[in-house]
């Protein structure tokens, strides 16, 4: 540190690092007089690897001429620090039979001085191996990888590999620092040697009809790592075993293999058994690199089997007998019978069924025949099921006993007849086909598909029946046929050929809906007519409404006799206002041409008898238009003038023909109807006059306009046939 003006100079302050640590001890000074800075003791740059110190140049008196001056002082690195591995020991895995190449590992190590400089660039190398074989690995320089060089590595030879490894600096120059390291590496085994098995033969004896019971331990050998899935072994029975009576499987300890029988072994059908038993790994066999195939290990095993006295043995020991319903009691629907192993005969055997089952059949004791005791109904009790298992007991002389089971199976019979489920329809006039169902209690194949059959040749000539489906058909006229009600027999044949036979009930009514037909069909020959509920009632209101008009003509007009006058109040009561926006007013006029007393002067007169109806007549020598005046004639003062004791009418002489009563009527009338149309102002009034429906067929009468185009005499006999409502109105237009 140089000053002009300044003689004397200090350190003010002393930092190293990144975090300018102060240095209490000063690891460095400066002379005063020449402003040298020495460093007062060695110095570790991996401590402090760099420094910053404050010079101050003063004079004698202590004034400070300069401003302070700051110095960075950085401490150059020496390799004076070797290089360490990360880990004391590496351990890495590798399976056998790895390809050259494959990595195994990696080697970390540090160094702690200056990175990025000789003194920190390290190099690897593999220093030994244990054991002291062909190199079986090697180890990237540079990164430390390592890496299987050995084309064959073989875990039953060498199972693990132990290396001693070297990191260097200095780029592993000889004068670089060094540091060794372990490196430890277990070869993984894989399924490369086959299991075999120590004996190719064996041979072992079992009682007969024992189960459960271990026979035989089977030995294997296998080179794998024991207790690896390479080397469990897996045995099995190749050959031998086709009724599966035995089993063989592995103790997990031992990795033996313990033959069991699962099923008695019988003396008298083999005594004795070969099998033939291989074996295999968990793990599926990988063949090493330059090795052959090997063939799969098997051994045989002879089993003996050692006769015991045993009791009989039905054959087989589960029978099924189907049965049809409803045999007979007593049928025969079978024979079950067991033999002694022994002397592979019935003889000396009798034959029991097991307390406590179903009833149903019975076994012969010397015979074994099995016959029915009960009808087998499946519709019966315990039956419904259809089936019942029965265990029955063999017994030999000895007292052995043998068991055996009996399925008795009830199989559906064509036992029920098919029926149609309704037998009563109404058909209206819109001959709506009847759908016809049937039913049958009995299972298939004794059931559907039905066929349906109208029997009588007759009605099957106008009545059809249509498929629908299995169960259903359509029964149908085949034309125009009268009401009435039918009785059609119909047989419905179910699949098994049961037929039942039917009668329809049908009653072809004339309706738009059956409840207009009643309830049901009504009882009647076909082409007859019946009066329904309907038509009876209206009959009884028709008469109710005629009596009540025959009672209100009596109380107006008199006690019965029709010598009084009509009055204007009768007739009001008489005429029925139907329909009128406007009320009516009493037509007065002198128009109105009123009955005489005879047939002399011109008017009205009656024709007497059983029945009493209205003509238009006229007198001798005078026309309508000369009738005027004259008293008041009732309809009672017209009959008494009808002539003689009699009481005949001697009118036929003087009536009118048509022509002279239309050219009458026919002017008045319009001026009649012209004067309704007006009001009190003479203005014409549209709400007199209304237009009414058309009210209907079958008047006796016919139509109005036809006999305005009549033109011929004597064509009022119509008149002769007024129904009683319409003299009420004739009375009306008498009166004057």
């Amino acid at each position: 540190v140089q000053s002009d003006t300044a003689q004397n100079y200090t350190i003010y302050y002393s930092a190293s690092g990144p975090g300018i640590d102060q240095d209490p001890k000063g690891l460095f000074y400066i002379e005063k007089e020449t402003g040298n800075i020495f460093a007062t003791r060695a110095v570790d740059r991996e401590q402090y690897p760099s420094f910053q110190i404050i010079c101050f140049a003063t004079t004698p008196d202590g004034y400070s001429p300069e401003v302070p001056l700051l110095h960075t002082i950085r401490i150059e690195d020496d390799n004076d620090n070797a290089p360490y591995f990360t880990q004391e020991l590496f351990e890495f895995s590798v399976p056998e039979n790895s390809k050259p190449g494959v990595v195994v590992g990696r080697l970390t190590a540090e160094d702690r001085d200056e990175p990025y400089t000789l003194h920190t660039t390290l190099k690897y190398r593999i220093v030994s191996q244990d054991p002291p074989v062909t190199p079986a690995f090697s180890v990237h320089g540079d990164t430390g990888v390592i890496a299987v060089l050995l084309p064959q590595l073989d875990r039953e030879l060498v199972p693990r590999y132990t290396m001693l490894v070297e990191v260097r600096d200095m780029a592993g120059q000889p004068y670089g620092l060094c540091t060794t390291g372990t490196v430890v590496i277990r070869i993984e085994d894989t399924n490369d040697n086959a299991p075999s098995f120590k004996q190719i033969q064996y041979e072992t004896r079992v009682e007969e009809n024992r189960v459960n019971v271990e026979i035989l331990r089977i030995s294997v050998l296998d080179l794998d790592e024991p207790g690896s899935p390479g080397s469990r072994a897996v045995y099995e029975i190749i050959r031998g075993n086709d009724d599966q009576s035995f089993e063989i499987t592995t103790d997990a300890n031992t990795n033996e293999g313990i033959l069991c029988v699962v099923k008695g072994l019988d003396y008298e059908n083999a005594k004795q058994r070969i099998l033939v038993i291989s074996v295999n790994n968990e793990a599926p066999y990988m063949l090493a690199p330059h090795s052959q195939q090997v063939s799969q290990s098997t051994s045989t095993v002879t089993v003996n089997v050692q006769d015991v006295d045993e009791g009989p043995v039905f054959k087989p020991c589960f029978l099924r007998i189907d049965v049809k319903e409803c045999e007979d009691i007593g049928a025969n629907i079978g024979r079950y019978v067991a033999e002694d192993p022994e002397t592979g005969n019935s003889e000396g055997i009798c034959y029991r069924i097991a307390p406590g089952q179903c009833n149903w059949i019975s076994i012969d004791e010397k015979s074994g025949e099995v016959r029915t005791i009960k009808v087998l109904d499946r519709d019966v009790g315990e039956m419904r099921q259809g089936q019942c298992n029965i265990t029955v007991l063999a017994i030999d002389r000895n007292g052995r006993t043998g068991t055996g089971t009996i399925q008795v199976v009830i199989q559906p019979g064509n036992k029920n007849f098919p029926r149609i489920t309704k037998t009563d329809y109404i058909m209206c006039r819109d001959r709506k086909p009847i759908c016809l169902t049937a039913q049958d209690d009995d299972e298939t194949p004794y059931s559907t598909p039905f066929v349906y059959r109208i029997t009588d040749r007759s009605l099957a000539s106008s009545w059809k029946i249509t498929r629908h489906n299995d169960n259903s058909v359509y029964l149908s006229p085949k034309g125009d046929i009268p009401f009435g009600i039918y009785d059609i027999p119909v047989s419905v044949t179910d699949n098994g050929g049961k037929v039942g036979e039917h009668y329809v009930k049908v009653n072809y009514c004339d309706c738009v809906t059956p409840t207009e037909c009643g309830e049901g069909p009504r009882a009647r020959d076909a082409g007859n007519v019946t009066l329904g509920i309907w038509a009876i009632l209206a009959m009884i209101l028709g008469s109710l409404l005629l009596l009540l008009i025959l009672i209100t003509i009596c109380g107006c007009c008199g006690s019965g006799v029709m010598h009084r006058q009509v009055t204007d109040d009768c007739a009001n009561h008489n005429l029925i206002i139907s329909n009128t926006e406007a009320p009516g007013e009493e037509v007065m006029d002198h128009n109105v041409i009123p009955l005489q007393s005879t047939c002399d002067q011109g008017g009205y007169g009656i024709k007497t008898g059983d029945q009493q109806t209205f003509e238009m007549v006229k007198g001798r020598g005078q026309t309508l238009e000369s009738v005027t005046g004259g008293g008041q004639q009732t309809l009672g003062s017209v009959k008494e003038t009808g002539g003689g004791g009699g009481g005949q009418a001697v009118m036929d002489t003087c009536r009118y023909s048509y022509s002279e009563w239309h050219n009458f009527t026919h002017p008045r009338l319009g001026e009649k109807v012209h004067l309704c149309r007006q009001d009190e102002e003479q203005k014409h009034s549209e709400d007199y006059l209304l237009t009414y429906n058309y009210e209907g067929k079958g008047s006796l009468a016919g139509s109005v306009g036809c006999c305005s185009d009549q033109h011929e005499e004597e064509a009022l006999d119509f008149l002769d046939q007024l129904e009683p409502k319409f003299r009420t109105l004739a009375e009306t237009c008498i009166k004057r």
